[in-house]
């Protein structure tokens, strides 16, 4: 699966009807279970770096020390702080943070559907296009490493597998894409998973 660009630009153009969320695979689980109410703000880069004529996609593995989901794979990014202007600014600042991004190398092409996490977030996915040349300067207080896996991998429905734990005495469902050692799963491969779906609607659309 070839993708360009012009092919994401197409997928988030047009708003979906529904929020996503860590509970898309659990449908027993009632809306009210949600929070949406408690929701707090944050943000997320989703960085397109093309790399020998294909599109990569710039992910994280958390420090092994943070408090919070330490070690996992994620997107940069984090919080919406109050002097951040919004969601857009607050992925820029976190990237920049975290891997060495400058923000005034980011082309951004726009935002994917926010999506709820069962931690008690609405996260909204900033999608930008970062320099092919750009190296990542991860901060080790943050970031453990940096790696790219290819968008069209990401992207084919394919490779997304259904994995499932057990939480609070329920089985719950997730999606995952192990890459090459990587485990991408929970949020990150969940709204990966969305951004899959638009594009695919969206060649339909124009078939």
């Amino acid at each position: 699966m070839f993708l360009t660009v012009d092919d994401v630009r197409a997928a988030i153009a047009v708003p979906a009807a529904d929020l996503r969320s860590d509970f898309d695979l659990n449908p027993d689980v009632r809306a009210v279970e949600l929070g949406v109410h408690k929701q707090r703000r944050a943000a997320v880069l989703c960085g397109l770096r093309p790399v020998d004529g294909h599109l990569h996609v710039v992910l994280t593995h958390r420090a092994q020390h943070l408090k919070q989901h330490a070690g996992q794979v994620a997107f940069p990014g984090g919080k919406i702080d109050a002097e951040d202007r919004d969601a857009t600014d607050a992925a820029l600042r976190e990237a920049e943070e975290e891997v060495g991004l400058p923000r005034t190398d980011v082309e951004v092409i726009g935002t994917l559907d926010d999506y709820l996490t069962s931690t008690g977030y609405r996260v909204t996915p900033v999608i930008g296009l970062v320099p092919g040349a750009w190296q990542p300067l991860p901060d080790p207080n943050e970031v453990d490493r940096v790696f790219e896996p290819p968008l069209s991998f990401l992207m084919n429905p394919a490779n997304h597998e259904r994995h499932h734990r057990e939480w609070q005495g329920r089985r719950r469902y997730f999606y995952a894409m192990p890459w090459e050692g990587h485990y991408i799963w929970g949020a990150t491969a969940g709204m990966l998973k969305h951004l899959s779906d638009r594009i695919a609607a969206t060649r339909a659309g124009a078939a």
